[in-house]
């Protein structure tokens, strides 16, 4: 008689962390489950598929979603990861065709493309997608402008913050001359059309 591996224990809290984001025992299950159905598990035996659900729980405990939103995102990531694995792994098989190949490659690159979206939407859900630029030389040429202040570009992904970069300067604003433009002096005005009143 064969003996079968345990199937581990999908408790909705392992260690006190709340594996699918939420309160509800009955959500986090469902996340887990979820996550777990996303594996190609085709090709395991018990032992196998025993590690590869640890696996899961393993990932969803250390990236720790915090709320239901996190939780779906956090699923889907591990989804993305593991059909984009499963799709290098297939493009790789020995005697594999060349269209095969292709269609392999072209699809783990779609799925390697929706996990770092993924991981942008759940920094910005995290209130990690703030980028602050710290302008360390300003150089500016005859006829140029700079802008002096406090300059934020919008985007993800996490930036270092300048308390962690000893050699950069903060922008401060200091008075003086303006700059003329050498251009100007030789510009003509332009009629500008306006709007009748009614």
């Amino acid at each position: 008689m064969e003996k079968q591996a345990k199937e581990p224990e999908t408790d909705f809290i392992e260690d006190g962390i709340k594996l699918g984001g939420s309160r509800s025992g009955m959500w986090n299950r469902e996340i887990i489950s979820q996550a777990i159905a996303s594996l190609w598990v085709g090709n395991s035996d018990a032992v196998e598929r025993n590690a590869q659900v640890r696996a899961i729980i393993g990932a969803l405990s250390g990236i720790k979603p915090q709320d239901e939103i996190e939780g779906m995102i956090v699923a889907q990531m591990l989804a993305a990861h593991h059909a984009a694995m499963e799709a290098y792994r297939r493009a790789m098989k020995d005697g594999q065709t060349f269209d095969g190949r292709h269609e392999n490659l072209n699809q783990a690159n779609k799925l390697s493309r929706t996990h770092v979206a993924l991981v942008e939407a759940l920094n910005r859900h995290r209130g990690k997608g703030q980028q602050r630029v710290t302008v360390e030389h300003v150089t500016v040429n005859a006829g140029g402008q700079a802008i002096v202040g406090s300059v934020e570009a919008p985007g993800g992904g996490v930036q270092p913050k300048s308390e962690d970069q000893p050699h950069a300067k903060q922008i401060t604003h200091a008075p003086g001359t303006t700059m003329q433009s050498t251009i100007e002096a030789d510009r003509e005005a332009v009629p500008v059309a306006r709007r009748a009143r009614s």
